[in-house]
């Protein structure tokens, strides 16, 4: 049977809402909203993805502390296999408290980021990644298994965050592997070198066919073989948190991928998922079912 995969860290939310300011140094204040989450990143896609359906793996790194179990217990719940990286005694898992202020948000984390990819790691994940249909990739230790997954067929989806030092250059070896790169337009402008999301996005042809712009609450770029196009965003959904909104789109653009949509309705699903995501709070509250997200593609991209 199909599925898609990926490795990476998991990310822990602690989500502290209805301040109205920070507290000083040496105050204290209690909030009105309190919840414990699965944050963003690859984790939070392919949780996206196991919601609609799709079989889903993750390689990540879990300890036996209660933040891995919980992190354990989503996965399994939201149809995502969780497949163990970590030997050591540490909690390793990114734990972020997020203070959610009316207008803004600050954050205050525990973690080393990502995951170190041993030999070891890489045969692990080569393993539960073998035969899937799409996988995840992520800057770090991997690219030999990417390489050996492609060249066996993988369809592979590359999302990279942003990075004060991304380039054409920097990135090269990864662009190279990637069937799909789907960067928004700050990312694209920063990568390409470019001044317009636009100029980017015909800079990326270098590497792709399809090319992929995010453009953030407006909607999406795209070129399909030399074709341009845009896909504007679901206006009905009202933001209230953007924490998740890529994480989320890229599911709904895999799982268009994986049914072999073409570009443009990948992107409408993509433009669903991710605008859902941002009408609550964190990375994983706001989602729809695979039913619902027909339904809103019919309703708003068909009629």
């Amino acid at each position: 049977m199909a599925f898609i995969s990926g490795a990476g860290a998991t990310n822990i939310d602690l989500l502290y809402q209805g301040f109205d300011r920070l507290a000083g140094v040496g105050e204290e204040l209690y909030c009105k909203d309190f919840s414990l989450q699965l944050g963003g990143g690859l984790p939070a896609t392919l949780i996206n993805l196991g919601r609609l359906g799709i079989e889903a793996k993750i390689a990540t790194e879990l300890g036996s502390d209660i933040f891995s179990d919980f992190a354990k217990e989503k996965f399994l719940e939201n149809g995502v296999e969780p497949i163990n990286l970590y030997k050591g005694n540490d909690i390793p898992l990114n734990i972020t408290s997020a203070i959610i202020l009316p207008n803004d948000r600050t954050f205050y984390s525990y973690g080393k980021g990502s995951i170190e990819a041993d030999n070891e790691s890489c045969e692990i994940f080569y393993n539960i990644a073998k035969g899937s249909k799409i996988c995840m990739m992520q800057l770090g230790g991997f690219k030999e298994v990417y390489r050996k997954l492609k060249d066996e067929g993988t369809i592979l989806v590359l999302d990279t965050g942003w990075d004060d030092e991304m380039s054409f250059e920097k990135y090269n070896d990864y662009l190279d592997l990637a069937d799909y790169y789907t960067p928004n337009r700050v990312e694209a402008m920063k990568i390409s070198g470019q001044s317009t999301p636009e100029n980017a996005a015909q800079a990326l042809k270098k590497y792709f066919d399809k090319v992929v712009v995010k453009l953030d609450a407006d909607g999406c770029l795209g070129i399909d073989n030399g074709n341009e196009f845009f896909v504007p965003s679901v206006k009905e959904f009202k933001h209230v948190d953007s924490t998740g909104a890529g994480d989320a789109f890229l599911a709904g653009f895999m799982y268009g991928l994986f049914y072999d949509y073409g570009l443009k309705e990948c992107i409408e699903f993509g433009n669903i998922t991710g605008g859902k995501a941002v009408t609550e709070v964190g990375a994983l509250s706001g989602y729809v079912s695979e039913q619902e997200l027909i339904e809103i593609k019919k309703r708003i991209y068909e009629s």
